[in-house]
């Protein structure tokens, strides 16, 4: 058969259904597997097979096909839409149908799961950083079977699929011998079984402990950041490497002080005469209190910053916010008589 030629490729005729297209297919696609095939040209015989099923099988391109050939259909030539392996597993089961999963080894290790901690910090830990210390609880691995789950070498090749971790089941139906590859129940699809559990974990693999952990947190983060802690969550199974910690961090208020992004807010009450005449006022910052210069004529409302003296910028800790102070006048509810003299006097000139 020429590669140009589908039908004879799959050795049928050019009126077959595709029925008969299917059965042709599954058989030589079985055949020349390169996973028992192992013929030098096997796989390219077993690539040819699958575009011409690809391109039989579909009703549009073997229209296209029947009168143009093969220069009809996209750039002279098939464009699988998967794999010609994925075309096949889907015949068999979503794996390689030959009894072990391309790719992978039996009794391979498992990353263990991923943890999460809600960590709570002060405003200021949060803006300028700090070093914490928490306990978690979480599973390690077993030392006494080094996380095999297994006594010993007491890992026994599985007697149900012989060890390749699948099993094929194969039926007669009315449209001929039709196979399903599964994953082996017995094992898990391990290929192996223990004999013998590990005494001090129960076959497990693992133990729960707590674990100390010391974290760096840097300056500038803010509510509902997450760090992650390489490697510090549960163990992984069968030797895996461990999953990780996530640490959510939640920030405490601070008193009289506001935080969007790198900058802080305050509020500063000031009199109608401070406003009028100007004026220097103590103010509470991070860097403890400062003093606040109001210019005379301040008009209520008006916000004055101490530049940066904010909140360190995350990453670039030398780049700092300012910290925004918005003026709020304080009105008398209640003014004397020598009071209102000088204020209707003001309000003449």
């Amino acid at each position: 058969a020429t590669p140009s030629d589908y039908y004879q490729v799959l050795g049928v005729s050019r009126n077959a259904s595709k029925q008969e297209i299917k059965t042709s297919y599954r058989k030589l696609a079985r055949e020349f597997h390169p996973d028992v095939n192992k013929e030098s040209n096997a796989e390219e015989k077993f690539k040819e097979i699958t575009a011409a099923y690809e391109v039989l099988s579909d009703d549009e391109k073997r229209a296209i096909y029947d009168q143009f050939g093969e220069d009809g259909l996209k750039g002279g030539g098939p464009t699988f839409t998967d794999s010609p392996f994925d075309i096949f597993d889907s015949f068999f089961g979503g794996r390689s149908g030959f009894g072990r999963r391309r790719g992978t080894d039996n009794w391979s290790g498992v990353q263990g799961n991923d943890l999460s901690y809600d960590l709570s910090l002060d405003f200021k830990e949060a803006v300028f950083g700090v070093e914490k210390q928490f306990d978690i609880w979480h599973l390690e691995s077993c030392e006494a079977c080094s996380g095999t789950g297994a006594r010993s070498k007491s890992r026994k090749k599985c007697r149900v699929c012989g060890g390749m971790g699948e099993v094929m089941r194969t039926q007669e139906t009315a449209f001929g011998m039709f196979s399903q590859v599964s994953t082996c129940t017995n094992c898990g699809g391990e290929g192996e079984v223990i004999s013998d559990h590990c005494r001090k974990c129960g076959g497990k693999g693992g133990i729960r402990a707590k674990k100390t952990i010391k974290l760096s947190v840097p300056c500038g983060v803010d509510s509902g950041s997450t760090l992650r802690v390489a490697g510090g969550g549960d163990a992984g199974e069968r030797g895996g490497p461990s999953g990780d910690l996530y640490v959510n961090l939640k920030i405490r208020d601070m008193p009289g002080i506001r935080r969007d992004g790198i900058s802080l807010y305050s509020e500063i009450s000031v009199s109608y005469t401070e406003c009028i005449l100007g004026t220097t006022k103590k103010v509470k910052t991070l860097e403890g209190f400062s003093d606040l210069r109001i210019p005379a004529g301040t008009q209520p409302g008006a916000c004055i910053t101490l530049p940066k003296i904010g909140v360190p910028r995350l990453r670039k800790p030398s780049l700092r916010g300012d910290h925004i102070f918005s003026v709020k006048v304080l009105l008398p509810t209640k003014v004397s008589a020598a009071e209102k003299e000088l204020v209707e006097e003001l309000a003449r000139l």
